[in-house]
């Protein structure tokens, strides 16, 4: 089962994610079979492509004819059915890269299952939806995988490799080094609602809505605060505009229901608000900033205690829940750390984040929120706990 550049990768799923992922295997020197239901799809995928062999002979990464040898690497096929896709029947890896619904994914599993080799690898891309749960529709469960990239695949290093319980060893070796070998980050996680990116990330969104709703700051001032004094490339507003206010809302709610309705990962109301007028952020042209032609940025209050305040208070959340994601046995400290600062830029890994604050001094924060506002969403690792009573570094 081991997988080398000669692998004939297959990628069902043409819209951004599914492209981006063609075509980095087919940069990497393999043939790729690209397929999805609609043709529109693969239309914008090959222009997709097109242009991005087009800005790497503007920029010099590679010369005119080794672009041209990237894209006649691409095979493109219209269909759903095993008639339609029998293209992926010379597939060593098949990544599924389609809507973020279960029924369909297993649906397209199975027929996948019934195309490909035996010891072929069947992939998902999914983001937050339960790994075992998509290959118990496949009769050799040990070859199913999860293998999450990042948008944009070719821009975003990280790459989160999901064994289920099902998943054989070998199935994950050679995924991981299959993926190592296009020169992406790659970090084992548990089969755990949201892996480890989209577990932990959810405070700096839900926190910074709970201020937001409770009138502590306005949009503006969160976002600066988080920036200026957080060191974050974007704030939690400004990034959910760009994510796509409908994709934020829909992971923080699969997160919430696939984790027993813990009040941790709650979504806010405000977020829900947004979905249904319709401001989903850069895409709508209207989110919670304007971005139409004309629209004035609204201006941040540049109170620097204010500013610490909400830094604290969400940088807090993070390391709780960075810390707990360790306890729960999601990943390995160091895949946490690397996870953050490579999957969603992070200026630094929460927990040496953490240790460089102090654990006690975080453990004092959580504490504190949860005497004021007594709820469970407040509540403090058993791992910090342990750590603070121990004096030992949140890394160890």
């Amino acid at each position: 089962m081991a997988l080398d550049s000669n692998a004939v990768i297959g990628v069902v799923g043409a819209g951004a994610m599914g492209a981006g992922i063609a075509q980095v295997a087919a940069q990497h020197g393999h043939r790729v079979v690209l397929a999805d239901a609609f043709p529109e799809a693969l239309s914008r995928a090959r222009a997709s492509h097109a242009r991005a062999m087009s800005r790497e002979v503007e920029k010099g990464r590679l010369d005119r004819g080794a672009a041209d040898a990237v894209l006649e690497r691409i095979g493109y096929v219209t269909g759903q059915t095993a008639v339609d896709l029998v293209a992926l029947a010379a597939c060593e890896l098949v990544i599924e890269a389609v809507v973020e619904r279960l029924d369909v994914k297993v649906n397209l599993f199975r027929t996948v299952e019934s195309i490909v080799a035996p010891d072929s690898i069947i992939a998902t891309n999914t983001s937050s939806l339960s790994v075992a749960a998509i290959g118990a529709a496949c009769e050799r469960a040990g070859r199913v995988i999860g293998i999450h990239f990042f948008n944009p695949a070719p821009v975003m290093p990280l790459v989160e490799i999901v064994p289920a319980i099902t998943t054989r060893a070998i199935t994950t070796e050679s995924a991981r080094a299959l993926i190592d070998s296009w020169g992406k980050t790659t970090v084992v996680a548990s089969d755990t609602p949201g892996f480890i990116v989209n577990r932990i990330a959810r405070p700096f969104y839900g926190e910074s809505l709970r201020m937001y709703e409770e009138g502590l700051a306005d949009i503006a001032t969160i976002d600066w605060a988080m920036r200026e004094l957080g060191g974050f490339k974007m704030g939690p507003f400004e990034l959910m505009d760009f994510i796509g206010n409908d994709v934020n809302y829909a992971v923080t709610s699969s997160v919430f229901e696939a984790m027993f309705y813990d009040p941790r990962y709650r979504p806010a109301l405000t977020q829900r608000r947004m979905v249904e007028a319709g401001l989903l952020g850069r895409k709508s042209k209207r989110g919670y900033y304007d971005y139409r032609d004309g629209a004035t940025a609204p201006e941040p209050m540049k109170d620097s205690v204010l500013g610490q305040q909400i830094v604290d208070r969400v940088q807090a959340m993070l390391i709780n829940e960075a810390v707990d994601a360790v306890y729960l046995r999601v990943a390995s400290p160091a895949d946490i750390d690397l996870a953050m600062t490579k999957g969603v830029n992070y200026p630094k890994g929460l927990l040496a984040l953490g240790d460089e604050i102090g654990p006690s001094e975080v453990l004092d924060r959580i504490v504190a929120l949860q005497t004021e506002y007594g709820e469970d969403r407040y509540r403090p690792s058993v791992l910090l706990r342990r750590a603070v009573k121990q004096k030992r570094s949140l890394l160890a």
